[in-house]
């Protein structure tokens, strides 16, 4: 990263130029990101607490909590400074540090909704062999797995994104710093250079859709094979909420870093980005946890104990 000298700091996208919207801005971000800390810790709080739920499928629960909070925590609060002060810089340390961290929590995510695509094939495809499959050690080493590449992914990344000469503007189309926004700064011609992380984490990363593809195909055969009409419900309000919020990040993600350069535009990319950065953070406490009777009441036990503790 010897190119600092280039420029000490970028210029962030405003949401707005009018001192009312940005406000507006703050304040929404600043709910959002309330509900994101509340839901994800009281499921965190819960799980760990509570050991009728140290079970694999709330272990990697636990997990998919933390890697959202380390995103939101990444990439919103930032943006909701630059609101509330009026500015729009960020130094150049700062950005790359943002960059890696975001690409390390969401890569992360991604590739642990792939084990969790996987826990939930062996519960209803194999349901005598789950004990087996996926024990206390394997459950960690498969966490471990999914934690350590993305930090490998957000090593190659980041090196390979500041490593380049930067010759243009310092001003980044997005409200947090963006491998597309920050390439297009660089004035570089070699499309491997620019390219090729990218093309190395998509390739693993459409391998893992395969992946959950064909598991959430093997499920809803089994599924579907179930007598009952209570236990085929059960099974589906577990898996679809699950192959949605895949199908969410992956598309949305995929698009966002895979689309060319030329037909980038600010408002696509924004809302783009919210759907992948905001978003899930947000509703997965909603669409994992709170849809969950056994979690509910994980957490309804906590609070009545945090409430008698304070009588």
């Amino acid at each position: 990263m010897s190119n600092r000298s280039s420029f000490n700091e970028f210029l962030l996208l405003a949401f707005s130029e009018t001192r009312e919207l940005q406000l507006l801005h703050f304040s929404l971000f600043l709910g959002i990101y309330v509900a994101a800390l509340l839901g994800n810790g009281l499921i965190i709080t819960a799980i760990a607490c509570d050991h009728h739920l140290h079970t694999p499928m709330y272990f990697f629960l636990l997990n998919l909590s933390l890697l959202d909070l380390g995103t939101i925590s990444t990439s919103v609060p930032k943006s909701m400074s630059n609101s509330l002060w009026d500015t729009r810089t960020v130094s150049y340390l700062e950005c790359a540090t943002q960059l890696f961290l975001l690409v390390f929590f969401i890569l992360a995510e991604y590739f642990l909704l792939t084990v969790m695509a996987y826990d939930r094939f062996v519960a209803i495809c194999r349901p005598l062999h789950y004990g087996t499959l996926l024990g206390n050690r394997a459950c960690v080493k498969m966490a471990a797995a999914a934690w350590g590449r993305g930090f490998l992914c957000a090593v190659l990344h980041t090196a390979n994104t500041f490593s380049l000469p930067f010759c243009e503007s310092n001003v980044l189309g997005q409200f947090f710093c963006a491998i597309p926004q920050i390439l297009k700064l660089s004035c570089t011609d070699s499309y491997l250079r620019k390219s090729g992380a990218t093309v190395v984490v998509a390739c693993l990363g459409f391998g893992c859709f395969i992946f959950i593809v064909v598991s959430y195909v093997q499920v809803f055969r089994a599924v579907l094979k179930i007598p009952s009409e209570q236990g085929r419900h059960k099974a589906f309000s577990t898996c679809l909420p699950h192959l949605a919020v895949v199908s969410l990040f992956a598309i949305t993600l995929a698009f966002t870093h895979l689309k060319p350069l030329s037909i980038s535009q600010p408002n696509l990319d924004l809302v783009l980005s919210v759907l992948y950065l905001v978003v899930p953070p947000t509703m997965n406490p909603l669409i994992y946890g709170f849809r969950n009777k056994e979690l509910k009441d994980a957490i309804r036990r906590l609070i009545q104990c945090v409430y008698c503790q304070h009588q």
